[in-house]
């Protein structure tokens, strides 16, 4: 590790200014007046800590450091994907993790993909920890990637689920989720569609979780122009409907198991001010041992801080 890799995890302050840039300064002040007036070390947590939640045998924060956004995943269009690609470099990442890790998020909705695997193990080296919540794209990956990482709980992706349940072959993913049973670590079913946790609640699989996107933007078009009444005339890439998050927060009250709702923010179409909002619904919108996966790119705003934040005085109180 280079030196000014070292003075950079030296310190929480050194930590805010690789995230925000030249806007840091404020956030420094701030951060060594909570570490110096505490008499706490540099790298102790700091004073604003996102709330835990009991998941298995862990006690993870229920804002979970959601993964695509580290990656270029924007949901969103090829440019704001790419400018997440050039400005999320493994040091980006590996201190956007330490950083998530001082506000008490710790786990991480991790996908075995890309460099991944090496930004993780260097923020292990730098003494960081995450609870690995994995979601699962390939079906034969499970048992290797149980293997290499012990997360704390695995998922089928979404997106796979969502083609199963189109194409009436969910007995394949539920025989999936056996197999990671086997394994000896949580298992999680994701989906963009409250039908299909409905299901899987209604045959009643051997599942301890699900990971549920409040946008169903897995719609196929016919289903769109149903929906707008023949009004859509070219499929864009995504749809967000401002009434589908409702529907999934309902379905995540109904079942007794832990519930993860992710996009809350709607992949980032929803900013500024409404940001709170969000957030609010979405915790009075699950239950009290629920949580959400956000993804965040602090590159212009501290996000990570704002995020906590917000969860941390919506769930406090204070």
């Amino acid at each position: 590790m280079s030196n000014t890799r070292r003075e950079f995890l030296q310190t929480s302050a050194a930590l805010a200014l690789g995230i925000v840039g030249g806007a840091g300064t404020n956030l420094i002040a701030e951060t060594q007046s909570q570490t110096q007036s505490a008499g706490m070390p540099s790298t102790a947590p700091l004073e604003v800590q996102v709330p835990k939640m009991k998941f298995g045998n862990a006690e993870i924060g229920r804002l979970v450091l959601g993964v695509n956004p580290l990656y270029g995943w924007a949901h969103y269009n090829n440019n704001f994907s790419n400018a997440m690609k050039d400005w999320y470099t493994h040091d980006k990442v590996c201190e956007v993790l330490h950083r998530a890790n001082a506000f008490g998020i710790n786990a991480l909705n991790y996908v075995n993909a890309k460099r991944a695997p090496s930004d993780l193990a260097q923020f292990e080296a730098e003494g960081g920890k995450m609870n690995l919540i994995v979601q699962v794209c390939a079906p034969d990956d499970a048992a290797a990637l149980y293997k290499e990482h012990k997360p704390l709980a695995m998922h089928r992706q979404g997106e796979v689920v969502d083609i199963a349940f189109k194409e009436r072959t969910m007995d394949t993913v539920r025989e999936w989720c056996k197999r990671v049973r086997d394994l000896g670590t949580l298992v999680g079913v994701g989906t963009h569609k409250p039908e299909v946790i409905e299901l899987v609640e209604e045959q009643g699989w051997d599942v301890d979780f699900y990971a549920g996107c409040v946008y169903n933007r897995t719609r196929t078009e016919e289903e769109l122009k149903q929906i707008l009444n023949g009004q859509l005339l070219e499929m864009p890439r995504e749809v967000y409907l401002q009434s589908d998050p409702a529907r999934m927060y309902k379905v995540m009250r109904q079942t007794t198991k832990t519930c993860f709702a992710f996009k809350i923010l709607a992949a980032g179409r929803i900013e500024g001010a409404s940001v709170e909002q969000a957030f609010r619904t979405a915790f009075s919108g699950i239950k009290p041992n629920d949580g959400v996966f956000v993804g965040m790119y602090p590159r212009n705003t501290d996000e990570v801080k704002v995020n906590a934040e917000i969860v941390h005085k919506i769930l406090t109180g204070a």
